[in-house]
């Protein structure tokens, strides 16, 4: 079992499962942050995220959740290292047919990604475990409706926040429908449903996630 883990499969296989479990937590994530957008003074999100951060099962979510996260980056890095060594002259042209634009640059769009969460955990998750002082305004490390609406109401912020997770969107269109090939999911008559659901997916995340700093910033 440890030497398929380790085998290229095995990574490949970890890292769409990875990829598919941090799909679904997108989702999640996304529909307790558009609570932020109701006009009661933050009482619906601040109870929503309250119940994720104090539920015992979310607790234990969040470990496989961090898990999930770790591997997927780890081993998308040494899947893309060892594809750089394996071919250490790149080809004069390249078969575009074969390759999708957001195939061939999904380490570079996971890079930006994991800059995007590095200043999102520096900005809410290390706050709230005291690795980063308590912003101004906020009434103690659990108040994160403070947090986003003083972040988000800096226009410098929500402009590099939606330009991220622009890229984020670009990274999940192909995401969705390589973790399903990894995972054995690959089929003429199945792949361009699996594609039309990345696509939708990708949308959707792109433009809730996007709506939030924007209606902030403008209208809120």
């Amino acid at each position: 079992m440890i030497k398929f883990l380790y085998s290229s499969i095995g990574k490949k296989l970890l890292i769409g499962l990875a990829g598919l479990f941090l799909c679904s937590f997108l989702l999640v994530h996304l529909s307790v942050n558009l609570l932020l957008l109701v006009n009661d003074g933050g009482i619906l999100f601040s109870s929503a995220a309250h119940f994720m951060t104090t539920n015992l099962i979310i607790r234990v979510i969040e470990i496989f959740l961090f898990t999930g996260f770790i591997l997927h980056i780890l081993f998308g890095i040494i899947i893309q290292i060892q594809n750089w060594i394996a071919r250490p002259i790149r080809y004069a042209k390249v078969n575009h047919s074969q390759t999708s634009f957001f195939s061939k640059y999904m380490i570079h769009t996971g890079a930006i990604v994991l800059s995007f969460l590095t200043l999102h955990f520096i900005n809410f998750y290390f706050v709230k475990i005291g690795l980063v002082n308590l912003p101004a305004g906020a009434k103690d490390r659990h108040d994160f409706y403070t947090m986003a609406i003083n972040l988000f109401k800096n226009p410098f912020y929500s402009w590099i926040y939606t330009a991220f997770i622009l890229f984020l969107g670009f990274h999940l269109h192909h995401a969705l429908q390589s973790a399903f090939q990894t995972i054995g999911w690959n089929h003429p008559k199945y792949t361009p449903i699996i594609k039309n659901i990345g696509l939708i997916y990708s949308i959707i995340i792109t433009m809730g996630f996007i709506t939030i700093p924007l209606y902030i910033l403008y209208f809120l």
